[in-house]
């Protein structure tokens, strides 16, 4: 073979090589494209929510997301819903609170445990708006002088304690200011074991926890009330890996949800206990 064929040859080679490339790439489906396919769905179809292990009243009834019980299950669907999905495309996926704001890649679409948001973990993961807007609430036990507390007045005279550092924290020094100052604690775990052992009359935890401690940890425990909200309180909002392309559909139906009143409607219906808890004066 000459080397003018041959070179003829190798040329014809490359462009055929090309061209099946080309044409690779022009069928390619969107599934091929990376996790998640072209539209950033975990499984084109799917919807896949995550949520806690386990996942605890009154956000989820019965650790059962499915059900579509308790006030975090009820607006995953609704959201879902927003998004075009029937609720037989709803997976669930469970996470640990900490693994779902790591950095890294994210076995859900989006998750929610209470995450507050904050311009640190913003950081790592992205945010939606947010779903929900929490209080301080001053939680007790039947057998403390507190349980009979009606006013911010009331609990002026009696211990109250917090983990330090928290907005807790901060809440009874600017807001109740009791007289013998307010007791510090390393952890919420602290506070509650030295409320159950009688070391403190009272402590204050944000609404989800005070949810949490009464209805699950402590024996005879009691909401007292809810401190009134001075400059905002936190704010919970759905998390999605970083950089998701979800982000802005997920935040436009969590933006829709609350216009319609949806949001609303499903907190008066799941978080009707914090009517028990009437907000201090």
């Amino acid at each position: 073979m000459t080397r003018s064929l041959l070179r003829r040859t190798a040329a014809a080679s490359v462009a055929a090589a090309a061209a099946l490339a080309l044409a690779l790439t022009g069928c390619q489906t969107p599934s091929d494209s990376g996790s998640g396919g072209g539209d950033g769905y975990v499984t084109p179809g799917k919807i896949t929510i995550g949520t806690g292990e386990p996942a605890y009243y009154p956000w989820v009834i019965d650790d059962a997301p499915e059900t579509g019980e308790g006030f975090e299950a009820a607006i995953a669907y609704a959201v879902a819903e927003q998004l075009g999905f029937d609720k037989d495309d709803v997976v669930w996926v469970r996470t640990t609170f900490d693994e779902a704001i790591a950095p890294g890649p994210k076995d859900f679409d989006f998750n929610l445990q209470q995450f507050s948001i904050t311009p640190e973990r913003a950081e790592n993961i992205d945010f939606s708006s947010p779903y929900y807007e929490t209080t301080q609430v001053v939680v007790t036990v039947e057998s403390s002088p507190a349980a009979g507390a009606s006013s911010i007045a009331d609990l002026k005279p009696l211990l109250i304690g917090a983990q330090v550092g928290t907005t807790s924290f901060q809440a009874i020094e600017s807001q109740i200011a009791p007289d013998q100052g307010a007791q510090a604690f390393n952890t919420n775990d602290d506070a509650k074991l030295a409320l159950e052992s009688g070391q403190v009359d009272a402590i204050v935890v944000d609404l989800p926890t005070a949810f949490y401690l009464t209805g699950v940890e402590l024996t005879g425990g009691k909401l007292v009330g809810q401190l009134p909200v001075t400059g905002g309180g936190d704010q919970f909002g759905l998390v999605l890996g970083k950089d998701s392309p979800l982000t802005a559909d997920v935040t436009a139906a969590v933006d829709a949800l609350r216009e319609n009143g949806t949001l609303q409607a499903i907190a008066d219906e799941w978080l009707a206990d914090a009517g028990s808890a009437p907000v201090l004066k």
